[in-house]
């Protein structure tokens, strides 16, 4: 009978891919483990929840705090507006990115050592808050869609995975391009980018999340409550359900209103995260073939 691979190993090779393993599985559960947390004590009765913790009786659960937070008009005017501003920002971004970093992927463009060198400056340095609050304040785009998704569109990080990418697309394929006069915007367009679906999943999944996630922004540049995105509409909801010291003379009121917003903490998160991962599994393919490339190749 034939030895299983891992049976030929030697036993410094067994400890290593054991001990490996047994870390990935401690990662795993870090991940795990918290998830499951939150999404159980966003169902439970907020007295059990702070008395005796997780319970699996299921006479104990609620609905309440999904009931508090979808009932609110706000929650559904923020999430059409969170999609607006991540569609916009993710279709921009990627778009902007995918351009410069097609002839920084040239070997012979004139400048390019210069042109990488002013990209990897702006990874590390920048303006800061204040001068561009002012810039977004003089170009009038205070209060619109523009000063979220314009100031961030552009990301050095993800230009560099495609450019890598680029990198790894066979020459023979703009030379063939070449030979049947295609232009360089005719072989960005019609040939190469219908062959870097994966990176370009990659741009999209990333620009998608961090926008989603992001409520800073929003919280500098738009003053319209009824502009606001989910995250920042979330996040009034549990200040407006927290009380502050000396708001509530009475003790018992004043714990009540503690618990129901530790419950409405967990229904939020879940709220906020569920888009994310029913798409993920949508790009999952793209994701891992267009993140390995983009990293190692080039």
């Amino acid at each position: 009978m034939k030895r299983s691979k891992f049976a030929r190993l030697s036993f410094a090779d067994k400890s290593i891919f054991v001990m490996g393993y047994l870390l990935l599985a401690a990662f795993v559960l870090l991940i795990i483990v918290p998830l499951c947390y939150v999404i159980v004590a966003s169902f439970m009765d907020p007295t059990t929840l702070s008395n005796q913790g997780l319970s699996f009786d299921f006479s104990k659960w609620t609905l309440m705090g999904y009931q508090r937070v979808l009932s609110n008009q706000m929650i559904w005017r923020g999430f059409g507006n969170a999609i607006l501003y991540s569609v916009v920002f993710t279709f921009l971004s990627v778009f902007v990115t995918a351009l410069a970093a097609y002839p920084l992927s040239k070997k012979d463009l004139v400048g390019k050592r210069f042109f990488n060198a002013l990209f990897l400056v702006t990874m590390f340095f920048n303006g800061g808050l204040i001068p561009t609050y002012l810039v977004i304040s003089n170009l009038e785009m205070l209060d619109t869609i523009w000063a979220i998704v314009l100031p961030n569109a552009f990301n050095v990080w993800n230009m560099i995975l495609a450019r890598t990418y680029y990198q790894s697309i066979p020459e023979e394929l703009r030379e063939a391009s070449a030979v049947d006069g295609a232009s360089d915007v005719l072989h960005f367009f019609k040939i190469l980018l219908p062959v870097c679906k994966p990176i370009i999943a990659v741009l999209a999944l990333y620009q998608f999340v961090a926008l989603w996630n992001s409520y800073f922004d929003a919280m500098i540049y738009l003053n319209d409550a009824n502009k606001q995105p989910l995250q920042l509409v979330l996040r009034s909801i549990l200040i407006q359900n927290t009380p502050e010291a000396g708001m509530i003379a009475d003790i018992q009121s004043r714990a009540e209103m503690a618990k129901l917003a530790e419950l409405l903490k967990y229904s939020t998160i879940v709220v906020s995260s569920l888009p994310l991962l029913v798409m993920y599994p949508f790009f999952q393919k793209y994701f891992d073939q267009g993140l390995m490339v983009g990293s190692v190749k080039g």
